[in-house]
């Protein structure tokens, strides 16, 4: 039987785009997979646009899902396309905890280019950040004399603010931009309205205030490495910076088989979207035997926003939650 495929009327861009995507991507079998939707314009750009955009940028904020592999070849990417066009910047990361800032700097001064060393000096936890994922990153920013930023809001002080014991200082925000937050949260409890909510917008806000904070402290151009739900220019890491008009915010997105078309993709305070191939994972959200939301190693924005600082208040503090950070 022949199949006739219609096609609505698109700007000749657009097609040619997807095109291309449709015949280099085939085994992939997505026509997203590999393209750079730039969500200002609303037309596909090419890597080498992108770049120069990150090599003009004081701010350059990668988002990713932690635990995919081809995200962080993609970040890697973009740090040695930021060398070859001789910027120099600090790498900032969430992994890194600021309490450990003076340590890693440390070991950075006494000439350390060991990743594992690097890791061991600023205390990231290896477990919880599926290393060595992100050992290639920090080797190469070592390897070119770059400075390692801790940018992370510490355990104890995230576990202060959601339990009631602080009350962090933070620039206002709108109606629309807390219930977004809110609901950020929400969605990474699998759609449980954990305990303790407000509390935990407030910690997950201090968290991008204090990443904001240590992007403010470079001297120079930074690059962050961060999950994509801290690089809303809208409501996160941005929001919190001296000068929003100098980030460029880049999401590293998870194609998915029902959403063909860009515009079907969350991009919401994202300056460009990089769509990759998805990671196997099971599924997060299955119920387990008696009813309770079981947990897993994912990726979504709001996830990360709650494992994050569910892991730093406890278990009691908040059931076993989505861990993923995908738009």
């Amino acid at each position: 039987m022949k199949t006739t495929l219609l096609i609505a009327p698109r700007s000749a861009t657009f097609l040619a785009a997807m095109l291309a995507a449709v015949l280099s991507t085939a085994a992939a079998g997505h026509p997203l997979e590999g393209l750079i939707w730039d969500s200002q314009s609303h037309a596909f750009v090419g890597a080498d646009s992108a770049y120069r955009r990150a090599a003009a940028s004081r701010y350059v904020l990668l988002g990713e899902q932690h635990d995919s592999a081809l995200q962080h070849d993609l970040q890697l990417q973009a740090l040695q396309e930021l060398a070859r066009r001789g910027r120099r910047p600090a790498l900032a990361m969430e992994q890194f905890d600021h309490e450990w800032q003076a340590p890693l700097s440390a070991a950075q001064a006494a000439g350390v280019l060991d990743p594992e060393r690097l890791a061991d000096a600023g205390q990231l936890r290896r477990k919880e950040w599926r290393w060595p994922l992100y050992r290639d990153l920090i080797g190469f920013a070592a390897s070119h004399g770059w400075p390692l930023l801790a940018a992370n809001l510490s355990r104890a002080d995230a576990r202060a603010i959601v339990l009631g014991q602080a009350s962090p200082a933070l620039a206002a925000i709108d109606a629309a931009q807390t219930a977004a937050l809110e609901d950020d949260i929400v969605r990474g409890h699998c759609g449980q309205r954990p305990p303790r909510l407000t509390a935990i917008v407030a910690a997950q806000r201090a968290r991008d205030a204090q990443m904001a904070a240590v992007l403010d402290s470079a001297p120079g151009p930074v690059v962050l490495i961060a999950g994509a739900g801290h690089v809303r220019r809208t409501r996160a890491v941005p929001h919190y910076l001296k000068d929003n008009s100098a980030v460029l915010s880049i999401a590293y997105v998870e194609v998915d088989d029902d959403k063909l078309r860009p515009e079907a993709y969350d991009a919401e305070g994202f300056d460009l979207l990089w769509f990759s191939a998805r990671t196997a994972r099971p599924d997060s959200c299955a119920e387990a035997p008696g009813g309770t939301v079981s947990g897993s190693i994912g990726g979504s924005i709001s996830g990360s926003i709650s494992s994050s600082i569910s892991g730093a208040v406890g278990a009691s503090a908040s059931p076993t939650i989505q861990n993923q950070e995908k738009p």
